[in-house]
């Protein structure tokens, strides 16, 4: 008996050697960040967990014979033996329509389950193309043409013609970088673009989870994550044309704080355009704590700072001559954006998640604009003067983000609800300049600054949102996405100017109240198939410049868009060919817009409806024998349903008739080489497709558009003594090709952005992981 008692002491003791606890990190391998919500399972058996929000993980009673499972969505998955303390590194793979998606709910959720055209730009391909600007990442998405306007400067067109409207919401992290009212088509110049993780961009009106401008696209900027070991890149890139770049980014974690911070500095003299110098400085930091396993803190900064001379537009004798100069060297652009933000997340448990953002901005844009340089004329075509003016807009912000997820037993359900408040005092002040000219000559010598004010005003902006979005599973593999979101949108208008100078009264309230619902359905076919349908409201409220400018005489209401929209996707090969195919029929009405007076002046007016409906393309083809290629698009409609524009003193009506500068066709391809005999080596050609388009509502003049070829070659090493040195070699519009990125259309003609010339790029990088 007493050798039986011996004989089970020495299993049970047996048992308890063998069984363990499993302490562990999974990280991305790429950029060291940590992995939220990687899934560890037991081979073989039910036994797992999850990562928490720094990415770590303990799994209980496991045996160091077992083997665990990791995996996430848009990783590989990772088969490894148990030890007591894990260190998981999972490899970034190219997912296909199953991609982790952020803005769609604020949150991470597979692609197949949104009803909407939802595109991402990963981390890989923002590292592979060496950008110097956005537009060069932005225009590789199906339906997006980001306009180059040179030195950051930008403009856009998605669903929407080429435009300076406000029908964009630009995000970073999901907090909307400037306020409602104060839009500017430029912003994007305000992202530190080397601090960037992944770019997404919901197409068409998303107005029911992030309010107002979000009606061509929502575009947010998912910044970098903070890595768990040591790493970090320092990096500098020249072009034949005097532009200089060096960034350096890295991180760490030690203990329990994580800390990454990512900046660059550009610098450009003597360009290959007359008056193009430019200097641009950006720098953020990211500091994360967690406050035990189911809390963190996330504290965020960046500073963004641009200066820049402005040459403004061509004319054809100039541009179609290759004759860069500019009739003026005075005209500039000068930016500081700060913003910050500190964000709550807490898990209360597998079911319930909240999270708590504070955010705060400050922005200030002056600028000598030469778009503003005019010559004044009398009746009979005599030059008597030249104008211009010297204006600054700044603002600063105070606000809040707060929302709840819970998931539901109840059809597999998931409830979101948020709150949004948005404090921002803003001010304005634009002052009358002489303009002196060389008429002999045609060019604006200087300026002489005078006493008189055009603007000058202060206005309180104040924002407050409440939003819900329910999804459910009524029927196996259905999910209907229902949202609602309330606007109340106040502007305070405080004139500065003296009674007896202004056409506005000194003080004056504006209010909006805007509801946008939502309701879609997706429809899982597997296989990596589905399709999906959606109705969606977008709503974009008069802009402050617009509203208060001292010429302005009409008031202005909201202008609301409705979108239907249809689309599907499906996968071949083991999703090694992937295709996405949307439609979309989008109508507008209150259109905010500009119209053009007898005397080339402008007043803005909600005295447009629009139609707008298209096509959009994206097929993938992975890697097929080291060749991997893309082919994305759009074909597109925009229609005049009411229009009319002032010629010789006369309204003349366009109902019916293509919108201005609305190319019906857009594509972006390429095709990349990555040879498995030379490891680290990669080439691509990409092309760039604008169709022609009309630029006059007589539709009468036409700009032809282009088609413009870039080359990217790149080779990094991956072992020995220089691991992690890349070398790489750009050839942005390969084949010299005149081409402008956007024509504007006159009464005495157009005018041309001119694209640069065959730019000759070399860069150099080196990253390092784990010192």
């Amino acid at each position: 008996m007493k050798y039986f008692i011996v004989f089970c002491f020495a299993i049970a003791f047996t048992l308890q050697a063998s069984a363990q606890k499993i302490w562990g990190v999974v990280v991305d391998a790429q950029t060291q960040a940590p992995v939220v919500g990687a899934s560890i399972r037991v081979k073989g058996s039910k036994l797992g967990t999850s990562t928490d929000l720094s990415g770590k993980f303990i799994l209980a009673h496991t045996n160091k014979a077992d083997s665990l499972m990791v995996s996430c969505t848009g990783y590989g998955t990772c088969c490894i033996r148990c030890d007591s303390s894990l260190s998981v590194q999972l490899k970034p793979v190219i997912a296909g329509l199953e991609e982790v998606v952020v803005t769609a709910g604020r949150q991470e959720q597979p692609r197949k389950d949104i009803p909407a055209a939802i595109s991402k730009i990963s981390s890989n391909t923002i590292r592979e193309a060496h950008a110097t600007a956005p537009y060069q990442l932005l225009n590789k998405v199906a339906g997006v043409y980001m306009v180059n306007l040179g030195n950051e400067q930008h403009t856009m067109a998605i669903r929407q013609p080429i435009t300076y409207n406000a029908l964009y919401l630009y995000m970073e992290d999901g907090i909307p970088i400037r306020p409602t009212g104060i839009f500017n088509h430029n912003a994007l110049y305000e992202i530190n673009t080397d601090g960037i993780r992944d770019i997404e961009v919901i197409k068409g009106p998303a107005s029911s989870l992030y309010g107002s401008n979000s009606i061509g696209a929502a575009v947010n900027f998912n910044t970098a994550k903070e890595p768990v070991t040591p790493a970090g890149q320092i990096n500098v890139q020249g072009d034949k044309y005097h532009y200089l770049r060096a960034g350096i980014q890295g991180g760490l974690t030690a203990g329990k704080v994580g800390f990454y911070m990512a900046g660059y500095a550009t610098h450009q003299e003597k360009g290959w355009q007359d008056y193009t110098d430019f200097d641009k400085y950006s720098l953020s930091a990211k500091v994360s704590y967690p406050l035990g396993a189911d809390s963190k803190l996330t504290v965020y900064g960046t500073y963004n700072y641009l200066n820049t001379q402005t040459p403004g537009n061509l004319d054809s004798a100039r541009f179609y001559n290759r004759s860069y100069s500019s009739n003026q060297r005075f005209a500039y652009r000068r930016v500081n954006a700060f913003r910050a933000s500190s964000r709550l997340d807490h898990n209360w448990n597998d079911d319930n998640h909240t999270f708590l953002t504070l955010f705060y901005r400050n922005n200030s844009t002056g600028q000598l604009p030469s778009y503003y340089i005019s010559d004044v004329r009398n009746n009979k075509g005599q030059y008597i003067k030249s104008t211009g003016q010297l204006n600054e807009l700044s603002f600063y912000s105070f606000g809040l983000l707060a929302q709840h997820t819970v998931k539901l037993n109840f059809m597999h359900s998931q409830l979101i609800a948020g709150i949004y408040l948005d404090n921002s005092p803003s001010s304005f002040y634009a002052n009358f300049l002489n303009i002196k000219k060389d008429n002999t000559a045609q060019y604006y010598t200087g300026y002489i600054n005078t006493d008189s004010l055009i603007d000058n005003y202060k206005i309180h902006l104040f924002n407050a949102a409440s939003y819900v979005q329910y999804m459910a599973e009524p029927v196996k593999r259905i999910k209907i996405t229902t949202g609602l979101r309330y606007d109340l949108l106040v502007y305070n208008f405080d004139n500065q100017l003296p009674p007896l100078k202004t056409k506005y009264k000194q003080q004056e309230h504006n209010r909006y109240d805007v509801l946008a619902p939502k309701l879609g359905v997706t429809y899982d076919l597997q296989k990596g198939r589905g399709i999906y349908a959606n109705f969606s409201m977008g709503f974009q409220p008069p802009e402050t410049n617009t509203l208060y400018n001292s010429r302005q005489l009409t008031p202005l209401k909201q202008a609301t868009y409705n979108n239907y929209e249809l689309g599907g996707w499906t996968s071949l090969f083991s999703q090694k060919i992937r295709f996405e195919l949307t439609a979309y029929y989008l109508q507008g009405k209150d259109e905010i817009i500009s119209l053009l007076q007898a005397d080339n002046t402008t007043q803005y007016a909600n005295a447009a409806a629009t139609t707008h409906k298209g096509l959009e393309y994206n097929l993938l083809v992975g890697s097929v024998k080291s060749l991997a290629f893309r082919i994305g698009g759009t074909f597109a409609s925009h229609t005049f349903n009411k229009y009319s524009e002032i010629s010789g003193g006369k309204s003349i009506g366009y109902d019916g008739h293509q919108m201005t500068n609305a190319p019906k066709w857009i594509a972006n391809s390429e095709i990349t080489w990555k040879p498995a005999f030379i490891a680290g080596f990669r080439t691509g050609v990409e092309w760039q497709h604008l169709g022609k388009y009309f630029t006059n509502a007589a539709n009468t003049k036409t700009y032809s558009g282009y088609d413009l070829f870039n080359l990217r070659t790149a080779y990094r090493i991956s072992s020995g003594s220089a691991k992690g040195l890349e070398v790489w070699f750009n050839v942005m519009n390969l084949t010299n090709k005149l081409y402008a990125t956007t024509v504007t259309g006159n009464s005495y003609g157009d005018t041309y952005t001119a694209a640069p010339p065959r730019t000759l790029s070399l860069g150099i990088s080196h990253s390092i992981s784990k010192l």
